[in-house]
């Protein structure tokens, strides 16, 4: 399976954005397709297609591909266009002179008032040729949509438009041929401050949407557009897409880091607290890993260019963010399917009130501009950006907090979290282990059995293995991890195990060092024996240090009334005297793998709602089980994980904030739907003209102008989240 994410050219609404990703999908070959309407992209997913045959999908849907997402782009916001806007905007308040001025008594341009009808109406005629040229592309969009049966904002816009426009024009013919008191059919004047305050409403609300994106384009902007390469003893500065794997390059002093490499020589302490969140300077030497875009504090190191482009570490947290922004949660799926039937209902319901009107006995021109105005005021802008902003911000917050997310469901489901399980070692501890006591009953030296399990843990992916340093390299043949137990492996044609006290039993080796096994355990201790062929040559205690925030963070969980479950495979007793200092009361401890997806299963069974924090490797099966999964990350490896949430820094207060976000962005998410379907049920029913009887009543003007604060209500709404970035934890 190959996925694709494109930039999308001709998304103004909802309707758009659902039609497109609902031709997509139906398209044979695309397994998936999800459009984000606020950054204008599509994620797909396809198999035995080429991009250009994409491509062509997306155009015979009626729209534009602009090529592969490379990143955030500020919107486009032109000197030309604040002229444009400023000229028309000058030439509407002109045309409304024109028009109604004699009404408040304004004194009358001469040739250009109401008793030179003929040269009035040739004036506005061609004033509003100036604005269908400036709104044309709103004019092609709404016809080209309407053919490809996907009818959408441009739809009702384009319709309201022409059908004043072709009114109005019908009008002019007739004061032409002598019928001069047609001058107040001519609705000249409607039909350009629609487009105008359509095409207004759009400058001003790409300038906020801009600000929605502020967080992605800040994780865009980290990698250097250049670097320094190192060829034939020469430095030679190029530009990004001209380095390749396995180039030289070279960092000095207040450099950034090109591409992710390995130092091959030089010295240098790194700031890499984009990425991990830790603000201490890391000093990276030869057989090190740099990230583009850290920063050299000092030192100078060369190094090979390992994951460059797509591959980078950046790259994919980018592309990570993005589509987890274009993932539809079941609030936006229901959003997009109510939009799906919005807009043809909107022209069911203008052609039902200009019909009803007529038999009703109501002026021909009266049930016109019903008919104009309902198509104006019922724009689902507002119902389109609800949902798709929020989840931008959302993760662009939780993304400065190291927090990067897989799919929206979890700012969905992160609200409800009534229990959080985390896993022990390198979850809530460091998994830096130190050795803490050896009893050696073998012939070998300490030396020698520490070397020996040395080599054989650095087979291993467990933390336990940072406890034990090779000083003399071996051969480790047939190596096995016994899951749940520890690992196995040849050395020298003898079998050595190492693990916990399940070894024993699997050997079936009786347990001869109680005293020693106890005082370890009783300190705190992980136990690992050695054992060779069918002899216990040792026991290892080795000891974890807990991080620093994790005390404060099982406070606040529990404050917030949180249920905090420790899972580990290590003993009942070491592990619930790590859960005591802790303040953890629930403890299961000797669980295998897959028992633990089994725990996990259980509680969501119960109605439990789980966040279950692990490594993202031995964790998988839980992780993929829990209502969210959070996996712990070296700093380096995203696309690896099977959980829902990769924390980069490791820093478990962080998932506070990732249920706060959650919260708050819920919450901000039911006030924008409230207020699009609230303005629409207040709107239509205006515009249909029922409430004239009681002098409320609206012109399409008007319902521009109400169209477009609707809009901003929900963008300004959706930017409260903003308000939240500088702060540590976000309040409920």
């Amino acid at each position: 399976m190959k996925k694709i994410i494109l930039n999308i050219g001709g998304m103004t609404c909802s309707a758009c954005s659902s039609g497109l990703e609902k031709y997509l999908n139906k398209q044979k070959g695309i397994q998936s397709a999800n459009v984000n309407l606020v950054l204008s992209i599509v994620t797909i997913e396809y198999e035995n297609l080429s991009k250009k045959e994409i491509e062509k999908f997306i155009q015979n849907a009626g729209f534009e591909s602009l090529g592969e997402f490379k990143g955030i782009e500020d919107v486009s916001i032109h000197r030309f266009d604040k002229i444009k806007l400023m000229a028309l905007g000058i030439l509407v308040i002109f045309m409304m002179y024109l028009s109604m001025g004699h009404m408040i008594f304004l004194p009358e341009i001469p040739y250009l008032n109401h008793q030179y009808v003929n040269y009035l109406a040739t004036i506005l005629f061609l004033l509003t040729l100036i604005f269908l040229w400036y709104g044309l592309d709103i004019l092609k969009s709404g016809v080209k949509n309407l053919i490809h049966r996907m009818p959408n904002m441009d739809t009702l816009v384009m319709l309201s438009v022409s059908v004043s426009f072709l009114y109005s024009v019908y009008g002019y013919i007739c004061i032409l041929t002598g019928y001069l008191n047609n001058l107040n059919a001519l609705y000249f004047e409607s039909t350009c401050m629609v487009i105008y305050f359509i095409k207004l409403g759009r400058f001003l609300e790409n300038i906020s949407k801009s600000h929605t994106k502020d967080a992605i384009k800040k994780l865009v902007q980290i990698t250097p557009q250049s670097a320094v390469l190192k060829v034939n003893g020469e430095e030679k500065k190029v530009s990004i897409d001209e380095v390749k794997t396995d180039d030289l390059l070279i960092s000095k002093s207040g450099d950034k880091i090109a591409v992710d490499g390995i130092v091959e020589s030089g010295t240098t302490y790194v700031d890499e607290s984009f990425i991990t969140g830790e603000s201490m300077p890391v000093l990276k030497e030869k057989g090190s890993h740099v990230i583009a875009g850290s920063i050299s504090y000092d030192g100078y190191i060369e190094y090979k260019a390992k994951r460059i482009g797509k591959d980078s570490t950046i790259s994919e947290i980018v592309n990570l963010v993005v589509e987890a922004t274009g993932t539809k949660s079941k609030i936006q799926k229901l959003a997009d399917r109510i939009s799906n039937y919005f807009v043809p209902v909107i022209l069911m319901i203008s052609v039902l009130t200009f019909v009803l009107q007529i038999i009703l006995g109501i002026p021909f021109e009266d049930s016109l501009i019903h008919m104009i105005t309902v198509l104006v005021v019922a724009c689902p802008c507002a119902l389109g950006l609800a949902v798709p902003l929020v989840a931008v911000i959302s993760n662009g917050l939780c993304a400065e907090r190291s927090l990067f997310l897989r799919n929206s469901d979890v700012l969905e489901n992160a609200r409800n979290i009534d229990t959080i399980v985390f896993d022990k070692t390198g979850t809530l501890t460091y998994g830096k282990l130190k050795i803490f006591k050896i009893y050696n009953y073998s012939s070998y030296s300490e030396k020698e059995l520490l070397n020996r399990v040395a080599n054989l843990e650095k087979k291993s992916s467990h933390p336990i293995q940072t406890a034990f340093t090779v000083e003399k390299k071996l051969e480790v043949k047939n190596f096995k991890t016994l899951n749940g137990m520890g690992i196995m492996g040849t050395i020298d044609g003898k079998k050595y195990y190492l693990g916990n006290d399940k070894i024993l039993k699997k050997l079936k080796l009786e347990e001869r060092n109680k005293k020693d096994y106890d005082y370890l355990v009783k300190n705190g201790c992980s136990i690992l024996y050695i054992v060779e062929e069918a002899t216990v040559l040792g026991i290892i205690g080795v000891k974890d240090v807990i991080r620093t925030d994790v005390r404060e963070t099982i406070l606040h969980f529990q404050e917030m009334g949180i249920d905090v479950i420790m899972l580990t495979g290590d003993n009942q007793e070491v592990s619930s005297k790590i859960a005591k200092e802790l303040g953890i009361k629930r403890v299961i401890a000797n669980v295998l793998p897959n028992d633990k997806k089994e725990k996990i299963e259980k509680l969501v069974q119960d109605g439990r709602k789980v966040i279950m924090v692990g490594d993202g490797i031995n964790d998988a099966p839980s992780l993929v089980t829990a209502t969210v999964g959070v996996s712990i990350n070296d700093g380096t490896d995203v696309a690896m994980d099977s959980s829902d949430v990769i924390l980069m820094n490791n820093h478990m207060k962080n998932i506070l904030d990732l249920i706060m976000i959650s919260k708050a962005s819920y919450r901000i998410i039911k006030q924008n739907l409230f207020w699009a379907f609230f303005y629409n049920i207040c709107m239509i029913p205006v515009a249909i003209g029922l409430f004239e009887n009681h002098g409320i009543s609206m012109t399409p003007m008007f319902g521009s102008i109400a169209m477009i604060f609707s809009s901003f209500t929900v963008v300004l709404n959706s930017l409260r989240l903003r308000r939240m970035k500088n702060e540590s934890r976000i309040k409920n």
